[in-house]
């Protein structure tokens, strides 16, 4: 048999398999095709009815990236008046192995055929997410752009690239570039025009962060931080966002600060949320120590925060107290 009876012909997003005979043959495979990132099959399977099978090319690569396709596939005999079969279009549907699409034809074909698939999308999972990535879609220059340019801008800062300013912590000092805090910062911004220590000594004091915090926050403010560092120091960035006038970075750190509430921390997360004027904190908080009764568990603690916490605090505290009695 001729290797073009393997072959399948492509362009960009279809792919064409030329079958001139399959009397002799029950199973039959095509040579690899490429599409999109990943090399392809097809293959033709003759018992009591004829089958097709699309899957990608089994590897490394595809076990981690498997293709999470949409595409239209056709059955166009060649003989006669081209009668066409179409299978009903298929979105979405990831495929990992050769038994994952699977096409019977219950109509008996004779002679010369084509298989003819039009590739409408192919999608990949992105890896922190889970969100689908169409590898075709409007704007994916402009992403790869963006990645590539906040990548380039953690580089900047990790490998003190042409830095011109110093940040001073309380226990050590990280290089930075003045253009890019005044970019992410307008408390930045009014430093670095007005103030002249600032502008004769390149340096700013943060004396109230650590430098494991402070190299967070610059790592927020590049593009380049990482979730568990993150979640470490989210008290330390919710202060710095705060000062420094980080509105995204505050509302990050206030839906964290949501996730994870138990007994250890509600009477800090709930002093945090009234200090820094976080109402859902300070809402789930509430509802955690009245609602769910979770006060009652944590007396001596309670009894000591009322020792140091906001008077406003407190009565709003026992005003939900005294409104869930009422429910009683």
């Amino acid at each position: 048999m001729s290797d073009s009876a393997y072959r399948v012909d492509t362009t960009s997003r279809l792919a064409q398999w030329r079958i001139d005979n399959l009397a002799s043959c029950t199973y039959r495979k095509s040579d690899p095709f490429k599409i999109g990132k990943w090399n392809w099959h097809l293959a033709v399977e003759k018992n009591r009815t004829l089958s097709i099978k699309l899957y990608p090319e089994i590897s490394n690569f595809t076990r981690e990236n498997p293709p999470i396709a949409s595409f239209i596939i056709r059955l166009v005999s060649s003989l006669g008046d081209r009668k066409t079969l179409i299978h009903p279009e298929v979105i979405d549907k990831q495929l990992k192995s050769n038994d994952d699409f699977v096409w019977p034809i219950e109509v008996p074909l004779t002679g010369k055929f084509i298989i003819d698939v039009e590739f409408l999308d192919l999608k990949t999972a992105a890896p922190n997410s889970g969100e689908l990535c169409s590898i075709w879609a409007e704007g994916l220059t402009e992403k790869q752009s963006n990645a590539t340019a906040l990548s380039s801008l953690g580089r900047m800062l990790s490998e003190s690239i042409h830095t011109d300013i110093i940040i001073n912590a309380s226990d050590g000092s990280i290089g930075a570039h003045r253009a890019v805090l005044a970019a992410r910062s307008p408390v930045f911004r009014s430093m670095f025009s007005h103030d002249l220590k600032e502008k004769e000594l390149s340096a700013i004091n943060i004396s109230d962060m650590s430098i494991e915090a402070c190299q967070c926050f610059l790592n927020y403010i590049y593009g380049n931080i990482q979730n568990e560092e993150f979640l470490t120091h989210r008290l330390a960035l919710l202060r710095a966002a705060d000062k420094y006038d980080l509105s995204d970075l505050k509302e990050a750190c206030h839906e964290s600060l949501m996730d994870d509430i138990d007994a250890k921390n509600v009477l800090e997360r709930l002093q945090t949320a009234s200090l820094y004027q976080l109402p859902k904190l300070k809402a789930c908080c509430m509802r955690y120590l009245v609602k769910f009764g979770k006060i009652f568990d944590i007396r001596d603690d309670f009894s000591a925060f009322l020792q140091y916490a906001d008077r406003e605090l407190i009565g709003e505290i026992f005003h939900e107290v005294l409104a869930a009695w009422k429910g009683f």
